[in-house]
């Protein structure tokens, strides 16, 4: 596609022409256009040629900003139409449009028409998380919410998978001349028909209210909303977890806008990538976000709300070693170190989800996930923007090509891993805090399981104060 359509950075790589015992890796570290074109191999010309890479700021532009701006300033709005209008609706009509917008991109012929249409996805797509987890909130009970999210988040995993599979094995077969395009068309398709039958067959749940808003009328109006999202947000322990699962987002971009990029670098062919790649990301990382929120809905039946964010802490500190492991290692052990990588890093998406809708008041849930992805997206969406930064710098000290995108991937890949952790940490800390001060409030024979109740009251009623205070 972007060889076709013309964006990015250009570099020496391997000829279309495929060559016994010779690989994109012979090419990648010629910096020169004229040596690229002389490069020849057992008597044989042309093996490399000189041609738009995938990298540069164009591709990381299109990969992260420009999706993830409207992403995330769109899904605030929506939060809030969420928090009062029907959900299922709303969630059918987004995944439609979006995947409206995936089957056109088949159809584009420049780079601004596929900017606009990736301008597109990110509205469609903005909706889509915060309804879905405002419904499945309201469909399981605190004890299976955990595990609930992590098989919603199967689609992450299964849809990246898909994207290796669909990207690499039908751009080779090249279906009526069109390669790349029927991707788009193929990956399209599915959803308009999904987003007709979300509205049609599923059940708006009835809104599950903590114990103590029961019987309350409540003020639902938008200043009050905001007004609770503002006192929410604020809370240091609500802070801190989006700060850690913003990093933690981040080496899941950065890894998923160069991992094609980088198995090339090294060698890989379109169709090795895909026999690995197409597997591994959605049978691991679909066991890590449901094992993750079943071992965390174990966690907070004992040890309380704080429970959960153990898991976060040490999944990404057993996963960091493997995560660096698909760096460092050579083929085949690159891939299968991904598999333990997946199954125990990708615990945080679902842990991190149920930890956040048990901190914050029920009317204000679809609006503060809403929130949280603006900010762990706009943190983490944006930071595939360091690949093109740090490559250069490590040049600088004598690296090669090659070695400049590992140590690159490696800084920001596992690196995060750990960053993450260290914030998770932290954040248990100060949620350990609160936690201290709201059972000093209350009936010190109350049970664990109650504190998010508490939370909830807190931040409900500082929301009411200020409410009021304001029409005063």
């Amino acid at each position: 596609m972007l060889r076709e359509i013309g964006y990015g950075d250009k570099g020496c790589m391997i000829n279309e022409k495929p060559i016994t015992n010779f690989t994109n890796k012979d090419c990648v570290d010629i910096t020169e256009e004229f040596q690229c074109g002389e490069k020849s191999f057992n008597n044989i010309s042309n093996v490399c040629t000189w041609n738009y890479t995938g990298r540069g700021f164009d591709y990381q532009i299109l990969a992260g900003p420009m999706f993830i701006g409207i992403y995330t300033f769109a899904a605030i709005p929506v939060g809030i139409a969420a928090d009062t209008y029907n959900r299922k609706v709303l969630l059918g009509i987004s995944v439609a449009f979006w995947s409206v917008c995936t089957l056109l991109s088949g159809f584009v012929n420049s780079y601004w028409q596929l900017l606009v249409l990736r301008f597109g996805l990110g509205l469609g797509q903005s909706g889509c998380t915060p309804y879905a987890t405002s419904l499945i909130s309201d469909y399981f009970a605190e004890e299976l919410r955990g595990a609930a999210l992590g098989v919603y988040n199967w689609g992450i995993y299964t849809g990246y998978s898909m994207s290796f599979a669909l990207g690499n094995l039908i751009t080779r077969a090249n279906i009526n001349g069109q390669g790349w395009r029927w991707v788009f068309i193929i990956a399209g398709m599915p959803g308009i028909l999904l987003g007709l039958l979300i509205i049609l067959t599923v059940k708006e749940p009835q809104r599950v209210k903590p114990k103590n808003e029961e019987g309350s009328s409540g003020n639902n109006t938008t200043r009050h909303k905001l007004s609770g999202i503002m006192t929410t947000f604020c809370r240091p322990s609500v802070l801190l977890l989006c700060f850690a699962g913003s990093i933690r987002n981040a080496a899941g971009y950065v890894w998923a806008y160069n991992t094609q990029i980088y198995f090339e670098s090294i060698g890989e062919t379109g169709t090795d990538i895909a026999k690995w790649l197409s597997w591994i990301p959605m049978v691991a990382g679909s066991i890590g976000v449901v094992v993750g929120g079943f071992i965390s809905d174990r966690f907070v039946i004992k040890s309380g709300p704080h429970g959960r964010i153990w898991v976060l802490i040490l999944s990404q500190v057993l996963a960091a070693p493997f995560a660096a492991g698909a760096l460092l290692l050579p083929t085949p052990y690159a891939y299968i170190s991904l598999i333990p990588n997946y199954i125990i890093g990708e615990m945080w998406v679902s842990v991190t989800l149920a930890v956040l809708v048990e901190l914050v008041p029920s009317y204000i849930k679809t609006t503060s996930v809403a929130v949280y992805f603006f900010i762990i997206s706009n943190i983490g969406g944006n930071m595939p923007l360091l690949v093109p930064v740090l490559r250069p710098i490590f040049q600088s000290f004598g690296f090669t090509q090659l070695e400049s995108i590992r140590y690159t991937l490696l800084t920001l890949y596992p690196g995060e891993y750990l960053i993450g952790s260290a914030l998770f940490l932290l954040t248990l800390f100060v949620l350990k805090r609160d936690i201290k001060y709201i059972e000093s409030l209350g009936d010190p024979k109350a049970s664990k399981a109650d504190i998010v109740t508490s939370f909830d009251k807190i931040m409900s009623d500082s929301a009411n104060e200020e409410s009021n205070q304001t029409k005063l």
